[in-house]
């Protein structure tokens, strides 16, 4: 059965590898590393090695079964660009991607030099959405290297948002995603910082999408901006109605 998930800009999760090693300040605070921890505690055997990157061979056709064309965020509890993630073991998950065309497929890393060395050699459908995290203004060199991926949308994921984002490069951009930090020790986004990125995201015409302003829970801030939710989305997510365009 399909993983259904809470994560508003996705419907569905697919993890064919679990588990990941902290990058930088975004990952202080994991939710997919609390979310193992306790999946491990209750004897979860995919959760075995708790947050350590384990693959997962059997997850690997997994999305062909789902008939019904959906959104799928691809390693919500790992990222499929980890430098322990052989390189033959990415393009079968790219390979599975590329035959389930009636899904979008969303991927998102924080590994963006990998993915940058990597991308030539994979196999690019257009249901393929290719994102980057993004929570400090520093790490803008993760935005350089997504524009040189093949991919028909790119977007990039502010979240947890950290810090101000002035002059985000979005001239190849196709999506923007904004969110505050959830958990018990959720840092604090600021109102500013969503506001000049939501100015950016209109001078540019990049689609905005605002998740959450975080808390303590997921739900704790809630989710509108200015009495409003932006739950916007690239045109291209239309081919989940008609799947016979990809």
């Amino acid at each position: 059965m399909p993983s259904h998930t809470k994560i508003d800009w996705t419907e569905i999760s697919w993890n064919p590898t679990t588990g990941c090693r902290k990058v930088s300040e975004g990952c202080a605070h994991c939710y997919a590393e609390r979310f193992a921890l306790r999946l491990q505690r209750m004897g979860m055997q995919k959760y075995r090695n708790g947050f350590e990157l384990t693959i997962h061979p059997e997850m690997v056709d997994v999305p062909l079964k789902w008939k019904k064309p959906s959104l799928i965020f691809v390693n919500s509890m790992s990222d499929l660009f980890c430098e322990d993630i052989p390189f033959s073991f990415i393009e079968q998950v790219f390979n599975t991607m590329n035959r389930a065309s009636h899904h979008i497929f969303q991927v998102l890393t924080k590994r963006s030099q990998r993915l940058a060395e990597l991308a030539p050699k994979l196999r690019w459908t257009s249901n393929i959405w290719m994102g980057v995290t993004v929570e400090l203004s520093e790490y803008y060199g993760r935005i350089d290297d997504l524009i040189t991926v093949p991919a028909e949308v790119r977007f990039i994921s502010l979240e947890p948002m950290l810090g101000p984002m002035p002059n985000l490069p979005l001239e190849y951009i196709d999506w923007v995603i904004v969110g505050g930090e959830s958990g018990p020790k959720a840092r604090k986004m600021e109102k500013e910082w969503v506001y000049d990125v939501f100015a950016q995201c209109r001078e540019a015409k990049v689609p905005f999408f605002f998740k959450q302003w975080g808390g303590k829970g997921p739900k704790k801030g809630g989710k509108e901006l200015d009495g409003k939710i932006y739950h916007e989305y690239p045109p291209q997510i239309n081919r989940l109605r008609q799947p016979n365009l990809i």
